[in-house]
């Protein structure tokens, strides 16, 4: 009996050691660039992934990357399918009530494009009447509700590039997305033929969050700290400002 209970405690200890030998990163499964999208082959790519990459390097740990619908990423983690929601998700108080968040790893502006009309800005006067295209689950949406439901009119979408299309052809005024993304779009053929940029909203950090990071299971404090340790260790040794440079022009940290 005694060997036998030296066995479990060791059998035990290994499957302790063994629960994150592979950390599965949940990756929303639509592009959004600069943060996430795919190459031709398929491959997921991006400034996320980039730090996905640098981060599982410090670690020394295998990650694997697992693609969710938007609105199923908490799901996913709570169901454990994923370790780690790693896909420009907020950090809000009202996601806090379901999830646990590592420090930040970007900030992340919310701001809004419309049509080439020359009509700049995104305050009451701009937006009164208009239709808004939002995707579902997002903190613009609950920005949205909050500021300008009294004025403009919200359309919702599964997913950002849908409400491009709309508001490319016509069916909505304007599109309420990240900063990046939106200046991204902008940058395509379809987004230089029919939009500009039309400002930036004003903070909001309890609606819009306190900047962007991993989403991890309540209790999953082990691997938590792991991330943060090295979120914070890529950031001191030049590895974040490193592939910052790939795709932006200032430090989105």
């Amino acid at each position: 009996m005694k060997y036998l209970g030296k066995a479990l405690t060791i059998a035990v200890f290994m499957l302790a050691a063994d629960a994150h030998a592979e950390i599965r990163f949940g990756i929303v499964n639509e592009a959004y660039p600069p943060y996430t999208t795919k190459d031709a082959s398929g491959k997921a790519i991006g400034w996320e992934i980039d730090l996905m990459d640098a981060v599982c390097e410090q670690l020394k740990e295998k990650c694997t990357i697992v693609d969710v619908a938007w609105d199923g990423l908490i799901p996913a983690l709570e169901s454990k399918k994923i370790d780690v929601i790693w896909s420009s998700m907020s950090i809000t108080d009202e996601r806090k009530k379901r999830i646990d968040f590592t420090d930040k790893y970007y900030s992340s502006l919310a701001s809004m494009v419309g049509p080439k009309d020359g009509v700049l800005g995104v305050g009451p006067e701009q937006l009164k009447g208009k239709t808004v295209g939002i995707a579902v689950s997002t903190t613009q949406s609950a920005y949205f509700k909050k500021h300008f439901s009294n004025i403009a009119t919200e359309k919702s979408y599964a997913t950002v590039d849908e409400g491009y299309q709309d508001l490319a052809s016509g069916r909505i005024d304007y599109s309420f997305s990240d900063t990046g993304p939106l200046k991204e779009f902008l940058k395509t053929d379809l987004g230089k033929e029919c939009c500009e940029f039309k400002g930036t909203v004003p903070a909001d950090d309890a609606v819009l969050g306190a900047g962007v990071g991993g989403g991890i299971r309540k209790g999953d404090d082990e691997l938590r700290e792991k991330l943060n340790g090295a979120i914070k260790a890529i950031r001191a040794n030049g590895k974040y400002a490193e592939f910052n440079k790939k795709y932006f022009d200032y430090d989105p940290y």
